[in-house]
């Protein structure tokens, strides 16, 4: 039972704290910023900055030694299922099995959760519709170009409902118009269905001002705040000048009071 006066302060994702090394190599070190529920962040890193090795202790993948991840109270390490059950994702690398087709790699992973046959077509059903992909389900993934793969993906993370949804670069090797449509439907379903997104990128022009802002730079988080808060912690006039004022030896984020998610 949720205490009294929690569930306006609960977070879809809150991380604290998290260091994670590989050998002697650390790819994350202190990691501390949380997400709140119908709330749109954007993980802006180079390439190496540590946004992979996150997702992948949030969904499980690596098991965190240190610090705390929770999905809306949840921590992932002590309460695993109830974690995860809330939690939607997309991963970086294409996941679908192409010689399946659109319908049976939905209905597989329906499976997974445990949905009847006829829960699983329902339910498979209704999110293809949403992304506008009805017509190829009997279609192998094979058949679809990249950004239509993505939107299966995206399909496939919401079957069971989730109120977190996590995606790592997501549009890395689209053209820009199927970009521009992934950010878009994505954006919508914060909108549409109160659902908070972390959205894993290295591509500047991603970052919106209506979305939040969490910039990992070598491991660390070196800002979090909103669009404008950013800019105006770094004294920057575009988000990309911010971004390379704070990669540029940066080892502390800066202070952003008042610009909470």
């Amino acid at each position: 039972m949720t205490a009294p006066g929690r569930q306006s302060t609960l977070r879809a994702l809150e991380v604290a704290g998290l260091t994670h090394s590989f050998g002697p190599n650390k790819a994350l070190d202190e990691v501390s910023f949380s997400i709140a529920p119908s709330r749109f962040c954007v993980l802006l890193g180079l390439n190496g900055a540590g946004k992979t090795t996150l997702f992948s202790l949030i969904t499980r993948l690596y098991s965190n030694t240190s610090g705390a991840i929770r999905v809306y109270g949840h921590d992932v390490r002590r309460s695993p299922g109830e974690a995860l059950q809330r939690l939607g994702v997309v991963f970086q690398q294409r996941t679908l099995d192409l010689d399946l087709s659109v319908m049976q790699n939905l209905l597989y992973h329906a499976a997974l959760h445990g949905f009847t046959p006829r829960e699983a077509r329902e339910r498979a059903e209704a999110q293809l519709e949403r992304v506008k992909l009805a017509d190829r389900a009997k279609e192998k993934a094979r058949r679809l170009s990249g950004g239509q793969m993505r939107r299966v993906e995206i399909a496939r993370a919401l079957l069971h409902d989730p109120k977190l949804l996590l995606l790592d670069e997501p549009t890395v090797g689209l053209d820009i118009d199927s970009r521009r449509d992934i950010v878009e439907r994505t954006t919508a379903l914060c909108q549409d269905d109160k659902l908070a997104v972390l959205w894993a990128t290295h591509l500047i022009d991603e970052v919106t001002p209506a979305k939040q802002v969490v910039v990992l730079h070598h491991g660390k988080v070196v800002a979090d705040g909103t669009h404008d808060a950013v800019l105006a912690a770094t004294g920057a006039t575009d988000i990309a000048a911010a971004f390379a004022s704070l990669t540029q030896a940066k080892t502390e984020a800066p202070s952003l009071e008042g610009a909470g998610a």
